[in-house]
């Protein structure tokens, strides 16, 4: 047996044991495959890693930068009360569509809206609207932009709220310093500016699973 096959199978069986997906979840992965979307979402059990985060938190309103086909969304909104908010947004109309009809059929539409467009133009628009802090930040979009979704994410949040960001291993290629890729640089500099910022405190745990070698990082806002 192959390492990666093992890998799929540890995360099958957590699946089926920890974090089963009921049938607005499935459709999600369905209909996202059939609409040819990237194969990037969370897994099942980082899905649920997500819920019990945003349930930990006591989390009424989440951010969510990057949609794709809503699949991460209905986890994190389902950790919401019923009067709760669920802001995400996502770069690609086509994403978007599929996304929000994922979403609806999930019964969460009343509790999530889907903005459109580059995250740097979205996040000036909806600062403008003085929202109340967000209680959970989750960054999953382009990782070249990930130092200015983390500047982003405090000035949208207040002290106790958490911020994630999604696959920040790379593969491994996060502890190469001459790797030029954007993805690299992008997130070296986000975890370099956390890890250097007083308002923040964090960790990252790498992870292994259908997704491949990757992982994320987790920063408590201090004040």
């Amino acid at each position: 047996m192959s390492e990666s096959q093992l890998w799929d199978d540890v995360d099958d069986y957590f699946t089926t044991h920890l974090a089963p997906e009921d049938e607005a979840l499935r459709a999600a992965v369905r209909d996202s495959e059939a609409a040819d979307l990237p194969h990037a979402a969370v897994t099942a059990p980082q899905g649920k890693l997500l819920q019990l985060l945003a349930r930990i938190q006591g989390a009424r309103t989440i951010l969510e930068l990057g949609t794709l086909g809503g699949y991460s969304t209905i986890w994190l909104a389902r950790a919401l009360p019923a009067d709760g908010r669920l802001v995400s947004l996502e770069y690609s109309p086509k994403h978007a569509e599929v996304a929000c009809r994922n979403i609806a059929r999930a019964g969460l539409d009343k509790i999530v809206e889907v903005r459109v467009g580059a995250a740097l133009d979205s996040l000036p628009q909806l600062a403008d609207e003085n929202p109340p802090p967000f209680d959970l930040v989750f960054i999953d979009a382009d990782k070249g932009n990930n130092p200015h979704y983390v500047e982003w994410a405090l000035k949208l949040t207040s002290a106790g709220s958490l911020i994630v960001v999604d696959n920040v291993v790379r593969n491994g290629r996060v502890a190469d310093p001459d790797n030029p890729a954007p993805d690299v640089q992008g997130t070296r500099t986000a975890i370099e500016l956390i890890g250097g910022h007083p308002r923040l405190s964090a960790t990252a745990i790498q992870t292994v699973g259908s997704k491949g070698y990757d992982g994320f990082a987790l920063a408590r806002v201090l004040e």
